[in-house]
C-alpha cells in the first residue's frame, strides 16, 4: 500500500468513526467564497456546491458563495487565488493539480497554495463489456501478456491523463510493460463507454463511481478496484491488489486550498468546519446523493498525501515517457 493511500485510509476510518446524527452545529466560519476552476455542472463545481450546501445547512458556515473560473486546465483559477490572496476564498481541486503541474500545463503547484483538506475521493477501476469473453482480471492480464497491442484499453482523458496513468499503473504492477499498453483516449467518459460497447476497446479505465453505476445497469463487468480494501457498496469486487496487481492503489481525491498567505487561524477554521461537517446529516445526504467516498486528510497530512501522490504519478509518467 502506498504512503498516500495509507494516510487516506487512516483518515477515512477516523471520519467514519465520527459519524453521528448531529443536526445543527455551532458556527465555525462566517462566510466562504468557493472558487471553482471549471464550468458549472462539472465535478469540481458539484464538489464545491455540495460541500457548501452541507456546511451552511448544518450551521457550520453562515453563508457560501460560488465563482466559476475556467481556463488553462485549472491554472487560471490557481493564478487568481495566488494574486488576489483573499483569505475568505477556498478553491476546490483534485488529482489533476498534481498531474498538470508535473506536465507544465501551468507553472504553479499545490506548494504555492495553502492546502486545507482533502474531503472526498473516487477510486479507479477497469471494466469490460458484460458480453466480453474476458471474465475476470486474470484473463485480462493473460490477454495483455499474450498480445499487448491486441488489447485496447480506453479512457475518458488524453494520453498521459489520469485514466491512462491508472491503466498503466495496474499493468506495471502485474509485471507487464506499461509502455506497451495500447491506450485509446476519448474526450469524455460517455464516448469512452460507447467505444467499449462498440468493441473499439476491450476494457475501460474509469472512476469506480461511474463503473458501479454502469454495472448496476447491466452494461459492464468490473474487474477490480484500486482501493486498499473491498468497498462495501460492491463487496464482491476484488481489489486490484487481490486480483493480481499488488501495489496498484490509487484514489482520485477532491479537496480544498486557500490563498498562500492566509492566517493560520483562518486556515484552521476551515479545517475545523470541514472536519465537523462529517458528523452532520446534511453531509451524509449530499455525500450519498453524489456517490462520494469519504477521504479526509487535513493540513500537514493533506500535504504529505499530495507529496506522495506527486512522487507516484511522477515516477510513472517518467517511465511512460510523458516527463
Amino acid at each position: 500500500m502506498t504512503g498516500f493511500t495509507k494516510a487516506a485510509v487512516a483518515a477515512t476510518l477516523l471520519a467514519t468513526a465520527a459519524y453521528g446524527t448531529a443536526q445543527a452545529q455551532e458556527q465555525v466560519v462566517d462566510q466562504v467564497h468557493f472558487l471553482v476552476p471549471g464550468g458549472a455542472g462539472g465535478g469540481w463545481d458539484g464538489t464545491a456546491r455540495g460541500t457548501g450546501e452541507a456546511l451552511t445547512k448544518s450551521g457550520l458556515v453562515g453563508s457560501a458563495t460560488y465563482e466559476n473560473m475556467s481556463g488553462g486546465g485549472g491554472g487560471r483559477a490557481i493564478a487568481h487565488l495566488i494574486e488576489v490572496n483573499d483569505p475568505g476564498v477556498m478553491m476546490v481541486n483534485s488529482t489533476p493539480i498534481v498531474i498538470r503541474s508535473l506536465q507544465g500545463v501551468f507553472p504553479q503547484s499545490f506548494r504555492d497554495l495553502t492546502p486545507i483538506a482533502g474531503t472526498i475521493g473516487d477510486y479507479a477501476t477497469l471494466v469490460v463489456h458484460n458480453d466480453s469473453a474476458i471474465q475476470d482480471f486474470g484473463q485480462l492480464v493473460a490477454a495483455l501478456k499474450a498480445d499487448p497491442s491486441g488489447v485496447a484499453i480506453g479512457g475518458g482523458s488524453v494520453a498521459g491523463g489520469m485514466d491512462h496513468l491508472v491503466a498503466a499503473l495496474i499493468v506495471r504492477q502485474t509485471g507487464g510493460d506499461p509502455t506497451a499498453l495500447k491506450y485509446i483516449p476519448y474526450d469524455a467518459g460517455g464516448k469512452a463507454m460507447a467505444g467499449l460497447l462498440s468493441g473499439e476497446i476491450q476494457a475501460l479505465s474509469t472512476g469506480f463511481s461511474e463503473g458501479i453505476e454502469l454495472a448496476r445497469q447491466g452494461e459492464v463487468r468490473i474487474l477490480c478496484v484500486t482501493a486498499p480494501a473491498r468497498l462495501e457498496v460492491s463487496a464482491e469486487t476484488p481489489t486490484c491488489d487481490e486480483a493480481g496487481a499488488p501495489g496498484s492503489e490509487f484514489v482520485n481525491w477532491r479537496g480544498f486550498f486557500a490563498a498562500p498567505d492566509i492566517p493560520e487561524a483562518q486556515a484552521n477554521s476551515y479545517r475545523q468546519a470541514l472536519a465537523e461537517m462529517y458528523e452532520t446529516d446534511a453531509w451524509v445526504e449530499v455525500r450519498d446523493r453524489n456517490g462520494w467516498v469519504d477521504i479526509f486528510n487535513s493540513g500537514d497530512d493533506f500535504t504529505a498525501f499530495l507529496e506522495a501522490q506527486e512522487q507516484q504519478i511522477g515516477d510513472l509518467m517518467r517511465e511512460l515517457g510523458f516527463l
